[in-house]
């Protein structure tokens, strides 16, 4: 597999290239060898493919930020070029010249109040006033990059790596042959999956059609009703009813045993067979294969989602979920189409 540094920058009636060396081995490159048995790079990944995926997506993220970072410096430099003068008096006229006055001395108290510090306020009124001055300059100066960004045409080519999730034995809701499948690997008793189900669901509301999801049990240890709250939803799915379960256990936070019990008997299942598959860990294996598979995958924390296997973590707004589908939907896709599981 080859990762190319690339970046077309689009802007107005010119366009601009930045390119580099080839970062990642060959497939054919020979990375071991046993007893004379080469092993190629191709070999190594066909039989763990997941195990250079965590490092590939940490260089992604470093090469991302410093691409980023090349556009703010190349619009600023382009635009202190327009108007005559340097970054320096571009960034006087434009962002310096716009900052507040510093705060006054009530206004100082107040932040000093919020402080961890015994030292005395007199002390310390430099270096706070200093702070102060710098966020405001790096909240203007944004604000004014990201007015040059709007006015500038930007692709950048940089992409993601991908690891392939198995949905063979997963649940999945949405278009069958959707060609965004997006997989959470969640806990059901973990607060911060509990606060992104209602941007989760507007999600999967609006780009109905277009994609599908799926749910990867990863029950964390200091949770101690999320182990039988994930086996609960696998009992409900043998019945044919895992989706509405999953979401009534989401929506009512009901997770204690004889909970996760009576609400089998409110999605009308068979509440006998129910109780037996979760009294006797019937799906525990079921459990334990997705937990497995978030290690190998070098999932850290829930919630994490994986987006036709590009991944991306921690609590994220509406607007922010949005974004990302809406740039895996303009990025070329070259791999074939994920299965549509159960």
């Amino acid at each position: 597999m080859k990762s190319r540094f690339l970046i077309w920058i689009l802007l107005g009636s010119g366009s601009f290239l930045f390119s580099g060396t080839d970062a990642i081995q060959s497939d054919n490159t020979v990375v071991a060898e046993v007893d004379g048995v080469r092993i190629t790079l191709a070999d190594f990944e066909h039989r763990r493919p997941e195990a250079l995926f965590q490092a590939r997506n940490a260089f992604y993220e470093t090469e991302k930020k410093a691409v980023e970072e090349f556009i703010d410096s190349y619009l600023l430099e382009r635009q202190a070029k327009k108007e005559n003068i340097t970054v320096p008096e571009l960034l006087d006229r434009h962002v310096n010249s716009t900052i507040a006055k510093d705060p006054d001395d009530t206004a100082l108290h107040v932040y000093y109040e919020g402080i961890d510090t015994n030292e005395p306020f007199e002390a310390v009124r430099g270096k706070i006033l200093e702070i102060i001055r710098q966020r405001r300059a790096a909240k203007a100066k944004l604000a004014y990059v990201r007015e040059l960004r709007n006015e500038a045409k930007i692709t950048i080519a940089v992409t993601p790596p991908r690891a392939q999730i198995s949905l063979g034995n997963a649940y999945v809701r949405g278009a069958a042959g959707a060609r965004l499948t997006l997989v959470e690997f969640a806990d059901y008793e973990c607060p911060y999956c509990q606060q992104m189900q209602p941007a989760l669901s507007q999600l999967e509301a609006d780009y109905k059609g277009k994609l599908a999801f799926s749910y990867k049990d990863v029950p964390l240890p200091m949770h101690t009703h999320a182990q039988k709250a994930a086996e609960a939803a696998q009992c409900a799915g043998v019945q044919n009813k895992y989706w509405e379960y999953h979401d009534l256990l989401l929506r009512t936070k009901a997770l204690e045993l004889t909970q996760l019990k009576s609400m089998a008997g409110d999605l009308a299942l068979d509440t006998k067979a129910f109780d037996k598959c979760l009294d006797s860990g019937e799906q525990a294996a079921t459990v334990k294969a997705s937990m497995d598979e978030a290690q190998r995958l070098g999932v850290q924390g829930t919630p994490t989602f994986f987006l036709n296997g590009h991944i991306f973590s921690g609590i994220l707004t509406y607007d922010q979920l949005r974004q990302i589908v809406d740039e895996e939907i303009k990025r070329t896709i070259d791999q074939p189409l994920q299965s549509t599981g159960r």
